[in-house]
């Protein structure tokens, strides 16, 4: 059981990057079918798509921080980069297409799993106040 819960960040990291490394590349290189969408779900992406910056700026979210969680590099950034498009995704499935919301549950469950297991990364983020010095001492103590 506790060689299971040490490969478990691995296997969380590695599930979480692949998903969305696969899916951003898939943004530009569209080697995997669009799903139909619902005619309000239409109307939304078509309203982003019409922001020429959207997507594509989205998409190299996505693979960078899939790079990151792979690599297993900055991987407290990755989560943090990764929040804002995941609370999309979760309110896109949950008012739009409720069909994909167990895709979206599994990919929050990994985030909010790996956010536990790195969150001594975020003890300084989650202060009200914090002094400069405070921080760049909390860095080194944890390096």
């Amino acid at each position: 059981m506790e060689k299971l819960l040490k490969k478990s960040p691995l296997a969380a990291r590695t599930l979480l990057g692949l998903t969305f490394l696969v899916f951003g590349l898939n943004g530009f290189l569209q080697f995997l079918p669009m799903p139909e969408h619902s005619a309000e779900a239409g109307v939304f992406l078509a309203g982003l798509s019409t922001g020429a910056y959207f997507f594509p700026l989205l998409k190299i979210t996505e693979i960078a921080a899939g790079i990151l969680l792979l690599s297993n590099r900055w991987v407290p950034l990755a989560l943090i980069l990764l929040a804002p498009i995941m609370v999309n995704i979760v309110a896109f499935h949950l008012f739009l297409e409720p069909g994909g919301m167990p895709m979206a549950a599994l990919l929050t469950a990994l985030q909010l799993y790996l956010a536990w297991v790195y969150r001594a990364s975020y003890q300084t983020v989650l202060e009200a106040r914090v002094a400069p010095e405070t921080a760049r001492a909390a860095v080194k103590a944890t390096a």
